[in-house]
């Protein structure tokens, strides 16, 4: 299922947003700032953003242009309740794919944004992150260390992708459970554990020098083994 991030201040347009796409079979995390939204694009593989411009934080224009400084190629539809021209163009030419005005009617927002989704893989490449001796292929699922490769599971690779992206710093719990099964889902403590348990045997069986270490009272960061010095 492909996962969205919403970023929407006003709680009731949110809230039928998320429903309506949910109901298309589209998952969606739903966040009100910018501030909150750059953490979680930085924890999560989002296959499309739904960016509102009017945001308590700023303009949700500046996010995006962001973004796209960065390379970032993640498919957006602005939201927004300017619909003059040269506000349609701006938000066009900093980087959006789409640009709806409000009011709007939820089964045009629905089809906007699976339209989005239905787009070739080649609109926007998925990233291949290394650190240490391991690299992530994020579209085949799996993790490699020189000629061994091993398929990981759904849960597993956000959670590396994660850990992989920080390089080395020390990343919260709570921040890789979110980016594992999203904002809105409960995670068990067994759960996350198994995730962990089994990411840990997979790096020593394709004979990566890293592990993931448990820094108390902190969180999980990778970390040479003494073998790997």
């Amino acid at each position: 299922m492909s996962r969205v991030l919403l970023v929407e201040d006003h709680a009731r347009l949110a809230a039928l947003v998320a429903a309506s796409l949910s109901a298309a079979g589209v998952a969606v995390d739903t966040l009100e700032r910018m501030a909150l939204a750059r953490a979680a694009l930085q924890q999560h593989e989002y296959a499309a953003l739904v960016l509102d411009r009017g945001l308590p934080d700023g303009d949700g224009l500046s996010l995006l242009r962001e973004l796209r400084a960065r390379g970032e190629r993640l498919p957006c539809l602005m939201l927004t309740a300017r619909d003059a021209l040269h506000d349609r163009v701006d938000g066009l030419e900093s980087g959006a794919d789409d640009y709806l005005a409000k009011p709007f009617a939820m089964d045009e927002l629905v089809a906007r944004v699976r339209a989005l989704l239905r787009r070739p893989a080649t609109a926007w490449q998925p990233l291949s992150p290394s650190f240490g001796d391991v690299s992530l292929r994020v579209d085949a699922g799996e993790i490699v260390c020189g000629s061994e490769s091993i398929l990981l599971a759904a849960a597993e690779l956000q959670v590396l992708l994660l850990l992989v992206r920080r390089g080395g710093e020390t990343v919260r719990r709570a921040a890789l459970e979110a980016a594992a099964w999203g904002f809105a889902e409960a995670v068990t403590p067994s759960a996350f554990d198994v995730a962990m348990h089994r990411l840990r045997r997979k790096l020593a069986a394709i004979g990566s020098t890293l592990e993931i270490v448990n820094v108390r009272g902190k969180g999980y960061a990778l970390r040479q083994t003494e073998m790997g010095r």
